[in-house]
């Protein structure tokens, strides 16, 4: 039998002209028997669902808070980009819409929100404090903290946890949390890491990022399952 084919979405195009995405993404597909196809911002995404096993909505830099309704312009929103926001929001409706497993990741999860009709915190310090610390600045860079899962959740079910580290790099996160969503997990301050829908046969979302947490046998479980079910399908 064939290895699933994944596509994960790349960041926006850079001032040198590429596309790019950070190389852990495919590393816990290949290393869970995926094969990582990469997906950059593009028209028309419809037929990419044909050719997909499974998709990942990587993380990256933020929605335009004007695409849920915020029109507030904050300093600390950073590296908008119309065309990808475009092409997610599109390719989110069409996965809403259809039984292909996928998974979101950071702003992936945001992504997810934003297509289902919820909105987003532009800044979770201001919302939530310095409790708990979901990014380190000066400079930028990832922190670890705990996450409780829901004990009656899909994802605590497939990960074998209900509480366990995560590694966390983002400042914005779910405020609303859409129709046919429910919470999966939270942080010790109450912010919604992780989503599941509840008609989707497998649409899962985490606000952290468990791609930098290779070593991890819980983290790698998410990967794994996802990969597995995308198998299951061919």
């Amino acid at each position: 039998m064939r290895r699933p084919v994944i596509g994960i979405t790349t960041y926006s195009r850079s001032e040198a002209n590429d596309f790019s995405l950070p190389a852990a993404y495919v590393d816990v597909i290949q290393a869970a028997g995926g094969t990582a196809v990469l997906l950059p911002p593009q028209p028309n995404p419809e037929p990419l669902l044909e050719v997909l096993d499974g998709l990942i909505f990587a993380g990256g830099g933020d929605i335009d808070p004007a695409r849920y309704g915020n029109d507030q312009h904050h300093e600390t929103v950073y590296l908008v980009d119309a065309d990808r926001d475009e092409f997610e929001l599109e390719l989110a409706n069409l996965i809403l819409k259809s039984q292909l497993p996928t998974l979101g990741i950071c702003r992936g999860m945001q992504i997810l929100t934003v297509a289902s009709g919820g909105d987003l915190i532009v800044h979770v310090p201001d919302a939530y404090g310095d409790r708990i610390l979901h990014r380190l600045d000066h400079p930028r860079r990832p922190t670890p903290h705990a996450v409780q899962a829901s004990p009656n959740s899909r994802l605590s079910n497939l990960l074998e946890a209900i509480e366990f580290e995560i590694v966390s790099w983002h400042h914005q996160a779910i405020k609303t949390v859409p129709p046919n969503w429910k919470p999966a997990a939270r942080a010790a301050d109450g912010l919604v890491e992780a989503i599941e829908h509840q008609q989707h046969p497998w649409l899962i979302a985490v606000q952290w990022h468990p791609e930098l947490s290779p070593d991890d046998p819980i983290q790698q479980k998410l990967f794994r399952s996802f990969v597995a079910t995308c198998r299951s399908s061919l």
